[in-house]
């Protein structure tokens, strides 16, 4: 197959265990594919040799950025697709993406990521985000040590928050990880996200994050007050990650006990996220204060809405509280109703694998 006009860049370092995969993956797309390996010292660079047009070496300064943006220095193609090595491409529709390429030169593109996540049971899970990971590169380039972001070179390039949809589905295996591997990746980025703090001071988004890994490590307090430092900026909830802030800093809240200041936040931002999954986490704040018909009406929303496939697993959790609060109010043909849309999703998972 002959080469298209975009290369997929890939950092690395001791992915043995993923980097196969992941490179099988995309051979039969025709992608240049660049590997930089940042100091592994098991059989990464090795594998990645007998699948990767180009392997390069980059010495590790703790900044993913600069691993990121000086694989894309090395491409023989202006359009990048930044994976990681635990992302599998399950497909692309490659003529609707170069279609877009056509449409939107000076957009970037958001990869749609089906996580697997590890449920308290121990079973897996899945989860669901949009993370823009595809660009021209003489338009953007990634900033930020941690938690990477694209931005444009030029500031009157693109208009804020704008990304077109990926025609591709991928599957990240990062957050697919034991109680204690987890807590380890957490400590390193926050070790990484305190020093970004003090390098390059304080904003919404390094709260954001410092705030995240504090309330995965459930260090409740410091979470709290990162991310109520990260609202005072008062970006626009139209962000992504401003909603995930208020989100969490609910979950904090109630993981604290303050129930009611949880109740309090979701319904002062509810105008302003208007998102399935936002309403699937006032459902459960509601419910967590024993407002079980307010509740109930936000679940039903959740499932009718236009992004509900965000969802995932968070839709099965929707079913299941549709389900009860019917049946607790004696309304049991409704609670049925809502149990056969419910099989059928679990029907449907386990035929996609």
């Amino acid at each position: 197959m002959s080469k298209l006009p975009i290369s997929v860049c890939i950092i690395a370092k001791d992915e043995e265990k993923h980097i196969e995969n992941c490179l099988k993956r995309l051979l039969p797309y025709g992608f240049e594919v660049i590997v930089t390996d940042t100091g592994s010292t098991d059989a990464t660079k090795e594998i990645a040799m007998k699948y990767a047009d180009k392997v390069l070496e980059f010495t590790w300064i703790d900044n993913f950025s600069a691993a990121r943006n000086y694989c894309a220095q090395h491409t023989s193609n202006d359009w990048i697709l930044a994976l990681d090595c635990d992302e599998y491409i399950e497909n692309i529709d490659v003529s609707e993406l170069l279609q877009l390429i056509k449409v939107y030169p000076a957009l970037t593109g958001a990869l749609p990521l089906k996580h697997v996540l590890i449920r308290p049971d121990g079973s897996k899970g899945l989860g669901k985000d949009m993370v823009p990971r595809f660009y021209h590169k003489k338009y953007y380039i990634f900033d930020k040590p941690i938690h990477e972001q694209l931005v444009p070179i030029n500031a009157n390039i693109q208009q804020e928050n704008k990304s077109f949809l990926l025609p591709m589905e991928v599957t990240h295996y990062g957050y697919a990880l034991a109680d204690y591997e987890m807590r380890h990746k957490q400590e390193r980025n926050l070790k990484l996200l305190y020093q970004q703090l003090e390098t390059d001071g304080e904003s919404a988004y390094i709260c954001f994050q410092i705030g995240q890994s504090e309330l995965i490590l459930e260090h409740c307090d410091k979470a709290i007050t990162f991310f109520e430092k990260g609202l005072t900026y008062q970006e626009s909830p139209s962000l992504l990650y401003i909603q995930h802030m208020i989100q969490s800093l609910a979950k904090a809240y109630i993981m604290a006990g303050r129930n009611q200041d949880a109740l309090t936040l979701m319904e002062q931002y509810q105008t302003q996220c208007d998102s399935a999954r936002y309403v699937f986490y006032h459902g459960n704040v509601l419910l967590d204060n024993g407002e079980k018909l307010k509740a109930l009406s936000k679940y039903v929303k959740a499932t009718l809405m236009h992004d509900t496939y965000m969802l995932e697993d968070e839709l099965m959790y929707c079913y299941r509280h549709i389900i009860d609060i019917y049946h607790d109010f004696g309304e049991d043909s409704l609670a049925s109703f809502f149990q056969n849309k419910y099989e059928e999703l679990i029907k449907e998972k386990r035929e996609s694998g």
